[in-house]
């Protein structure tokens, strides 16, 4: 998406208010971002409503900024929504679709969501258990082979 130099500038701020913990003042500058369908102010606008930062929590307004981000592609929007799966946060717990938004964010290099799936496919939650695949993930997210085993004994 390409943003008027005014955009960039109000993306910007929002973004620093957001860093510094102005939760008010980057929903003001972020929330017109996420409705012209910016993937970046989508998500730190989830992440407000979702954890009620400068407003009321609003579990479905979380859900729908951080779906629209994920579906732009957002790597962390993708790993937020496997995260409210995989919790139930926001929507009902289903590990199973969990696994497919931590796939997305996993392919596209986040660690995090690689370290998650192989817990996953090690505690078998929301996939068969599978301890060959928990291993190529650890391994995929830059743990050392070597002290994987010790991971889950």
């Amino acid at each position: 998406m390409q943003l008027s130099d005014d955009d960039l500038m109000s993306l910007e701020s929002g973004i620093a208010a957001f860093e510094s913990k102005h939760f008010s003042q980057a929903m003001q500058a972020l929330y017109p971002l996420a409705e012209a369908g910016h993937a970046d102010a989508q998500y730190r606008v989830a992440i407000m409503c979702q954890n009620g930062l400068g407003v009321v929590r609003k579990p479905e307004e979380a859900v729908k900024w951080m779906r629209a981000a994920a579906a732009q592609g957002s790597a962390m929007a993708q790993h937020g929504l496997g995260f409210m799966y995989l919790e139930g946060d926001c929507v009902d717990k289903e590990p199973a679709q969990a696994v497919q938004w931590f796939e997305k964010a996993a392919e596209q290099g986040l660690a995090g969501s690689k370290t998650t799936l192989a817990l996953m496919y090690a505690q078998g939650s929301g996939v068969e258990r599978d301890l060959e695949a928990a291993r190529r993930w650890y391994i995929s997210a830059g743990f050392d082979p070597a002290e994987i085993d010790s991971l889950h004994r």
